[in-house]
């Protein structure tokens, strides 16, 4: 009955779009102006992808973290290797260059070496005064020589803060206010202001500035993104519609490709806009994809809708035959193809969660107009030519098919001891990947501004900000003695650590109190004893200026305080251990009973990000399987034939990611999506076979043999086609600039290819080793979605 009303539905379907197709037109140009309208919506994320769900713990932590201290993440800093820095007209220039920042009403404060003090102790007003070491600018050699010798040697608190004792390095820390941090005007800033700044003065100094800080690189990542996405549609274009000539050589069916594919990246866009979701690294990716995707939907309708015209010759019959024959065929791989992108959205992620909802919404939407669009535009167009049908006899297509089917009847030992040793090799490799929690790993790493990350790691030990945060539980906790001493014990194990940079906090202003107690003596740089804390206290007091040296260190209250280290771009494993190092001294030396200390910052939360990723992946991808598993045993009714099924699309994943253990390409935020959206792809490949060897049984009088073979030939070559048109549209990735998406490209190419050549050869292998345990006619002679319906005098419409 199911399958009765399925062939009435696709009847009714085809009479509709073929006998309505002004009103159809009229309705998709109409929704094509709205989704047009939608994207006035489409922002650009100003964020780092948070990947973790908004209530995990580690988000609750720095989210605590940042409603007590701020925006963490607001620091642009600038620095100069150079010698000739030391010059009386350089080192002006570069004072006069910090400086002429702190005009900008998008900058908070601005610290270079002009505005470092010295702490002087004031025996007279008992308390502290600040006194600056470059009073107005400097006049001579010698000044730049004492200024050298008191950096360098006699206060060790700005030591490998504003420079590098050992390498001379200089740098100039520019803080934006918090606010606008995480909004466009932080862009505006850094495009318009700050570049062209750091340009001009370069030219006039003849000096290489690097540049970086969290703003800063957040800022030229998403302006790479923005450009990203124009280059990858126009690219994907290219090939997809290159191969769709050079396969089918008519430019009125490529055309026609272009044309419903070009409407489903104006649809994407409009989703986008509608569901007001930034683009991410990852949203980028869906336009292109949807071309990728949708020129495979149009091979299956024009290749249909060509070999009807060729075997009757009336064109409207054939319009009518596209849609009842392959409709059904192209929604349940479409809907399959989906379900991959969908699993997405039940993963607590809210970036995976925008991006599945975004892409099954999309692929869903291509689908449609495919089926609309191609069946309408061909009712306009005359009778096809002899030159648009050659492409049917094409000999080397031939000659593919009959080595399959070769292979097939020949080497089926072959076919079987390669997948299996394709399998161990596999699972070996398997064993070697290594998961990557690092914040620039996907970043251009042949680009400036990573380039000036790696100098900054090399001169200043790291720019990703890891921060401490202590809790007394009491006002003015931090102040006390005991937590001075505990924090700094902590500090040490921090100084220690090659991977972390000098720590910043309350204790080394402590510190720098007592140096200044002793006139300046830097072997006192430590912190005071019980008897000195109440004199040095005595005249901190008296010190207004010591309170804005404390601000940025501990709250208002007096009860938080914080501890700033830098982080170098290391892999998961080294940061992990990093965590349990520092992790095991915090539950030493700060008792949970007094103390409540907790370690966050962006690098941590990036980390922390993608092992949580990782955990979605065995989730997302067994989600996967179980749905496809599911259309499997509605469509077969057949627990064997969803093993069978599922075994050639498995396989090839297994092959992908041993690959990535032994070309070394972590899981990562994104090669973890190359499984999801691999399988839901390469499954429609199974269904089209499956379905007309289904047929074919029935045709043959259930010889198993005959009917493997008849399948074969019938929908290798159609699958052939979108393979080389999927493996070249998603290698348009291997382009971008972002390691990530290069990985997710080559990998996707490389899974799609495996899963081709899975189907074409093991698939048909399993069958007919199978064939006894397989071929049972109460199972496969009603299935409950006819997918490809039997051949019938279907009722030919009218074409008005």
């Amino acid at each position: 009955m199911f399958k009765l009303f399925t062939k009435n539905f696709w009847d009714v379907t085809a009479r509709l779009i073929l006998r309505n197709k002004i009103a159809i037109l009229v309705a998709i140009i109409g929704a094509t102006v709205f989704f047009s309208f939608q994207w006035k919506n489409m922002r650009f994320t100003h964020t780092e992808a948070n990947l973790l769900p908004d209530d995990h713990e580690v988000n609750v932590v720095y989210n605590d973290f940042l409603k007590i201290f701020g925006e963490e993440g607001n620091l642009i800093v600038l620095g100069v290797k150079d010698t000739s820095l030391f010059t009386v007209e350089k080192l002006n220039a570069w004072n006069k260059l910090s400086e002429s920042f702190k005009q900008f009403e998008d900058v908070e404060t601005v610290i270079s070496i002009k505005d470092l003090q010295k702490l002087i102790k004031d025996d007279e007003n008992e308390k502290f005064k600040l006194e600056p070491f470059i009073k107005d600018s400097v006049s001579s050699l010698k000044q730049i020589e004492t200024l050298q010798n008191e950096l360098f040697k006699k206060y060790p608190f700005y030591d490998n803060f504003l420079f590098n004792k050992e390498t001379k390095t200089i740098r100039t820390a520019i803080y934006l206010k918090k606010d606008i941090v995480n909004t466009s005007a932080r862009k505006d800033f850094v495009i318009d202001v700050l570049n062209p700044t750091i340009e001009a003065f370069e030219i006039a100094q003849n000096l290489d500035v690097r540049v970086s800080g969290m703003p800063y690189i957040r800022t030229l990542n998403s302006q790479l993104i923005i450009d990203e996405i124009g280059k990858f549609i126009v690219a994907a274009l290219l090939v997809t519609s290159l191969i769709f000539f050079f396969f089918f050589r008519s430019f009125r069916a490529t055309f026609i490709s272009l044309i419903v594919v070009c409407i489903g990246v104006m649809w994407t866009l409009g989703f986008l806009g509608l569901l007001n979701y930034e683009i991410t690294v990852l949203t980028a990716l869906i336009p292109p994809l949807i071309i990728v995707i949708g020129i495979p939907n149009c091979i299956f309708l024009i290749n249909k809708y060509q070999h009807e015209v060729k075997l009757h010759g009336n064109k409207v019959k054939s319009l009518q035959r596209v849609i009842t024959k392959i409709g059904n065929a192209t929604l349940m791989t479409n809907v399959t193809t989906a379900s991959g992108f969908a699993t997405f959205i039940l993963t607590e992620s809210k970036l995976l969660k925008e991006f599945g909802i975004v892409a099954s919404l999309s692929i869903l939407a291509i689908f449609i107009l495919c089926l609309l669009i191609i069946p309408i535009i061909y009712t306009f167009l005359p009778y096809p030519k002899e030159r648009h049908l050659e492409h049917l006899n094409k000999r080397w297509i031939g000659a593919f098919v009959d080595w399959m089917e070769r292979m097939v009847k020949q080497k089926r030992i072959a076919i079987y001891a390669t997948s299996l040793v394709l399998l161990i090799a596999s699972i070996i490799g398997i064993y070697q990947i290594k998961i990557s929690g690092s914040l620039i790993d996907d970043m251009p790493q042949e680009s400036e501004f990573v380039n000036d990350i790696r100098f900054f790691e090399d001169e200043f030990s790291g720019i990703m900000p890891l921060e401490i945060m202590i809790d007394t539980k009491r006002k003015k906790g931090v102040m006390k003695l005991g937590t001075l001493k505990r924090m700094n014990e902590l500090e040490d194990l921090i100084i220690e650590t090659p991977e972390l940079s000098k720590p910043i906090s309350v204790v080394g202003l402590v510190k720098y109190s007592k140096q200044a107690y002793y006139n300046g003596n830097p072997k006192h740089y430590q912190l005071p004893t019980s008897q000195e804390n109440s004199f040095i206290l005595s005249y901190a007091k008296n010190s207004t200026s010591n309170v804005d040296l404390l601000k940025n260190f501990v709250d208002s209250t007096g009860q938080y305080a914080r501890i700033t280290t830098f982080m170098k771009d290391i892999g998961t494993d080294k940061m992990e251990r990093i965590e349990e190092n520092l992790q095991t001294e915090i539950d030493k030396v700060f008792p949970k009973e007094r103390y409540n200390v907790s370690m966050t910052g962006k690098a941590l939360v990036f980390q922390k990000g993608t092992k949580y990723l990782v955990k979605n992946l065995a989730i997302s991808l067994s989600l996967a399987i179980f749905l496809i598993s599911l259309f499997m045993a509605y469509m077969f009714r057949s627990f064997r034939m969803i093993i069978v099924s599922l075994i050639p699309n498995l396989l090839p994943l297994l092959v992908t990611a041993g690959l990535m253990g032994y070309l070394g390409v972590p899981i990562k935020p994104s090669t973890i999506l190359v499984f999801s959206i691999a399988f839901g792809i390469s499954v429609d490949d199974t269904i089209h076979f499956l379905a007309k060897y289904r047929q074919e049984l029935q045709a043959n009088h259930w010889k198993i043999k005959k009917s493997v073979y008849a399948a074969l030939r019938e929908t290798g070559v159609s699958m052939f086609y979108t393979s080389i048109v999927l493996f070249f549209g998603f290698s348009v990735f291997t382009i971008s600039s972002f390691g990530g998406t290069v990985a997710l490209g080559a990998l996707v190419s490389a899974t799609l290819l495996f899963a081709m050549l899975s189907n074409l050869l093991l698939l048909p292998s399993l069958l007919l080793s199978l064939e006894r345990s397989i071929a049972n006619k109460e199972v496969l002679k009603e299935p409950s979605i006819n997918i490809i319906p039997e051949e019938d005098d279907t009722e030919e419409i009218a074409n008005n």
